[in-house]
């Protein structure tokens, strides 16, 4: 029987503009942690936030020396910020969290059961969010897109909040990408997993920084990360095309030599250039948006910059 008692868990958040989220959060973290009663640790990850967010940290640090903050020189994203926080945690499991509170840290004590239970990875699954018709249309939409065009098995509604063993963690870890994608990257790792549903709330304090071209960026890292099916999507559109091309001029020529009954006019060669054109425009952007994860990927440079570490953990 597993003793609760000697495990360690480490709660990893992202930050940025959340400096009226940070007290309430690490409030609530603490809290869950000692109903749960197991030892912990909760790293923020100050992503370059302009805001007061690196003062308030100093404070909760000062006086809570489970509480760990990390500061980047600047803002590298939200998936490179829970990188930075599990490349410092030392728990025997991991639970990364949005610092806007849109994750709610009492829902890690259900986490914590089943990973009891032997679930190595326990993610939660969003059944409904506060949010518009259009965008909960929206978000589901993608992740059943992204569930058919990936080459593994992506959950459904599944963010990044989620608890992952020290394995799983490791093994993350251990990945050299540039453009990382954890929840895919979390799928990619295998492992035992299970989904806890839950709704996620609006955002408590100040607005999101997401809007309607970041989710269209989100979409394409997620897609163009975990699957090849736009670029066969490509070459069977080519293939398809050069039938039709084919038959045409078959076709074109049979009539002009047999019966002198070939289409005449400049509508049909304008319709061609115009679909052909497209064709290739679109063919072009998809093979530039693999070329453009290609020059990031051989670039080489760290995921983030570390400015500071409040309380590290020798």
């Amino acid at each position: 029987m597993i003793d609760i008692s000697d495990l360690k868990i480490s709660a990893v958040i992202a930050c940025y503009k959340d400096e009226q989220s940070i007290p309430l959060m690490h409030k609530r973290l603490t809290s869950t942690f000692k109903k749960i009663g197991c030892m912990y640790e909760i790293i923020f990850v100050n992503d370059g936030s302009p805001d007061n967010s690196e003062k308030i940290l100093s404070d909760i640090c000062e006086n809570d020396k489970n509480t760990v903050a990390i500061i980047h020189s600047r803002n590298f994203n939200s998936q490179n910020s829970f990188s930075s926080g599990m490349q410092q945690a030392t728990g025997d499991a991991v639970v990364l969290l949005d610092g806007d509170l849109q994750d709610p840290p009492e829902l890690i004590e259900e986490f914590v059961h089943k990973w009891i239970e032997g679930y190595e990875v326990v993610y939660g699954s969003r059944i409904k969010r506060d949010t518009s018709l259009i965008m909960n249309l929206s978000y589901k939409t993608f992740y059943r897109i992204f569930n058919k065009l990936s080459y593994i098995n992506i959950p459904l509604d599944a963010g990044d909040f989620s608890l992952m063993d020290r394995k799983v963690v490791d093994a993350i870890n251990s990945l050299k990408e540039t453009d990382r994608f954890i929840r895919g990257l979390r799928a990619w790792t295998g492992f035992k997993q299970i989904g806890v549903p839950y709704k996620r709330p609006e955002r408590q304090f100040g607005q999101s920084t997401n809007n309607f071209f970041k989710n269209i960026q989100w979409a394409k890292k997620g897609i163009f990360s975990f699957s090849h099916l736009p670029l066969e999507i490509m070459s069977l559109i080519s293939y398809f095309i050069f039938l039709l091309s084919s038959i045409a001029v078959l076709i074109y020529t049979l009539l002009y030599f047999i019966k002198d009954e070939a289409p005449k006019g400049i509508t049909t060669v304008i319709v061609l250039i115009l679909f052909l054109g497209a064709m290739q425009l679109l063919s072009i952007s998809i093979l530039s948006e693999y070329i453009a994860k290609i020059l990031d990927e051989t670039k080489k440079r760290p995921n983030f910059i570390v400015k500071k570490i409040i309380n590290k953990k020798k």
